[in-house]
């Protein structure tokens, strides 16, 4: 072949339109192919209309911040044009297949070399630039194939020639993760934090650097690095990658820097997390798994919390405007992260619901959890009107319900976390008797709380098997603070029952499992229920711990008049005998018992095709005597006043 044409115009950099630098270079291969007696008719109108008015064909705004980030020389931006020409047009691809050896449709490093260095001597410069040059370094320029250097192919890393067109392209192989800004209105303080202003500087200077945002739910690592990258002025570009894999994290920092945007690497798994091969900032968002910064530059840790209650109410304020008055109330019922905040609040606006009862469904349903074997998440349905209790008792379930409404205006806005060391939740101790309501009390504070009641059967939850308790605990735990339900744990004696002296490994390890409650106890946020029917087999600990012990013990006769008036319905067909003050006067039976027989004696009537006599409820709670093998005081004697209710 014979020497190409001298192309002084394509070494280094020259300040013209993108549109005429695409054409010089398409001239210029014309005149390599035409040298060598290939027809170039072709190219020469290509390079007509790359010059010709209207939108030019690449954006050179995004063309200059990619070659300003990686530091890009003049023929490595050339390079870069080259290998994005197949991609331009098909005519192109032909014409690159017709040239290439192995008939690929790509420009070879060496006709990069005929183009910008027609000596043989001269190929010293871009032997250089494609072997140690900042677009391979950072994986921007790929040489393929396993032959010779000059008869490789150059080729740009996936997807990136689209997104220099200005197009929102993304490698297949990596996964796009959305980080927006919806939660900067509930930020503002966490931006002001030390650290966190500490991070913001770093960013803003554009050094290498790594910042770590350590999160269990990515979320809300997401929502942090949306507002890092908002407060420096840039938007954030996030792709989902594993630690060690060097590779993809250096392609979704290619991708944000041609969207002149800030990296951000979301780990799925854990490993050595090397800087990348693009210079600049990084932000990374990992829930752990053993993640270890290695090598060269900074590494900053920028804590996710806290959030105050001021930033909270903000954050309802901004995310549900229609509810503006009521922003508050939600901060205090439902401490959310600003960020799931933002997500709830799309929810209930997509549903079109409003009001805290669309709240706690959207809240319910963005859980997203399964709860394990023995764990039901309910609705409740039933108020205090169908619970009987002393007053004493009563009070102490409002002033709980208070507790929970009320802990952002204590503990954070009073100043008590600082003060006295106050920390969010509350935490209940019912003691009693099984059928005396522990159970329904629980139900009735969810309902006054407008959350959910996650009911835990422990005997289903406690696993033989070393951890397999703790893990159980956590996941149930875990989704409680996601939904911010009502946290029940009936029959807690077995998981809370008192430490041991150590004879043997499973004293040992029930030890353990107990020093794991207590921990989790302490920082659990929201409202948990102990029940237990004995109440000395409860850790003292455990007790210590408890904002209220409210004693569940058997209804009085006043109590029982009214439970039986409560389970039998104005609807249902009573005959005259029936007397419910004899009927609470002669069985003093727990609130269970009641409705056992009430539900019983209903059934026996309607079998006989006949009203509910007095007959069928002493004979249902004969049974129930029965059951607990008990010895049955007899039937009552009927009042000449008939029903009483």
């Amino acid at each position: 072949m014979a020497d190409p044409l001298v192309l002084p115009a394509l070494n280094g950099h020259r300040p013209e339109p993108l549109g005429d630098r695409l054409a010089t270079l398409v001239r210029a291969l014309a005149d390599l192919v035409a040298h060598n007696g290939v027809p170039d008719g072709f190219l020469r109108s290509f390079a007509a209309t790359l010059t010709a008015p209207g939108t030019p064909p690449v954006d050179a705004a995004r063309l200059d911040a990619l070659a300003a980030r990686l530091e890009l020389t003049g023929t490595e931006r050339n390079l870069v044009l080259l290998a994005g020409l197949p991609d331009e047009h098909e005519g192109m691809a032909a014409t690159f297949r017709g040239l290439h050896p192995l008939g690929d449709p790509w420009p070879t490093a060496g006709l990069a070399a005929q183009l910008g260095y027609p000596r043989d001597r001269d190929r010293g410069p871009v032997r250089r630039e494609l072997t140690e040059g900042a677009a391979v370094r950072s994986g921007l320029l790929r040489l393929a194939g396993e032959g010779p250097l000059f008869e490789r192919s150059l080729r740009l890393a996936p997807a990136l020639w689209d997104a220099v067109h200005g197009v929102d392209a993304w490698p297949a192989h990596i996964g796009r993760v959305a980080a927006d800004a919806a939660a900067l209105p509930g930020l503002r303080g966490w931006l002001e934090l030390p650290a966190v202003r500490a991070a913001r500087r770093a960013l803003a200077g554009r050094a290498d650097l790594r910042v770590l945002i350590t999160c269990e739910d990515e979320r809300v690592g997401l929502s942090r690095a949306a507002a890092l990258a908002d407060a420096i002025g840039c938007s954030p570009v996030a792709g989902a990658v594993e630690a060690g894999d060097r590779a993809a994290a250096t392609l979704v920092a290619l991708h944000a820097a041609v969207r002149a945007a800030l990296p951000v690497l979301v780990l799925s798994s854990g490993g050595e997390l090397a800087p990348i091969g693009v210079p600049g900032p990084v932000l990374v968002v990992t829930a752990g798994h053993g993640v270890r910064p290695v090598g060269p530059g900074p590494v900053l840790a920028v804590p996710v919390g806290p959030v105050l209650a001021e930033d909270r109410r903000r954050a309802w304020r901004a995310a549900l405007p229609d509810l503006h008055d009521q922003a508050a109330e939600l901060a205090a019922r439902h401490p959310l992260d600003p960020a799931i905040v933002a997500e709830v609040a799309a929810d209930v606006r997509a549903a079109q619901r409003s009001g805290a009862a669309g709240i706690s469904t959207a809240i319910r349903v963005r859980a997203g959890a399964e709860l394990p074997a023995g764990v039901r998440l309910t609705t409740p349905i039933r108020d205090r009107s169908r619970l009987v209790l002393p007053a004493g008792s009563a009070d102490q379930l409002t002033a709980a319900i208070d507790r929970l409404r009320l802990q952002s205006t204590v503990i954070e806005d009073w100043g008590f976390r600082a003060g006295a060391g106050a920390d969010r939740g509350v935490r209940l101790l019912f003691s009693g008797p099984p059928g005396t309501g522990k159970s329904l009390a629980a139900e009735v504070i969810a309902a006054e709380a407008e959350t959910d009641l996650i009911v835990v059967d422990v005997s289903a939850v406690v696993s033989k098997w070393i951890g397999e308790t703790e893990k159980n605990l956590a996941v149930v735990f875990d989704v409680a603070e996601r939904t911010r339900a009502v946290l029940l744990l009936d029959e807690a004696d077995a998981l809370f029952g008192a430490r041991t002296e150590v004879s043997d490994a499973h004293d040992r390890y029930a030890n353990l499992e107990t020093a794991y409650l207590l921990q989790r106890l302490d920082r659990f946020g929201g409202l948990v229920v102990l029940a237990t029917n004995v109440r000395q087999n409860i850790d003292a600990a455990f007790i210590r711990r408890m904002d209220h012990v409210v004693e569940f013990g058997l209804p009085g006769i006043a109590e029982r008049r009214e439970l039986w008036r409560l389970h039998l319905p104005p609807t249902a067909p009573l005959d005259d005998d029936v007397d419910l003050a004899a009927l609470a006067a002669i069985y003093p039976v727990p609130g269970a018992w009641i409705r056992n027989a009430a539900i019983g004696a209903a059934f026996l009537a309607a079998g006989a095709g006949t009203s509910i006599a007095l007959r069928h409820l002493t004979g249902a709670m004969r049974r129930e005597y029965t059951k607990a093998v008990r010895p049955y005081p007899g039937d009552p004697a009927t009042s000449p006043e008939g029903v009483r209710r």
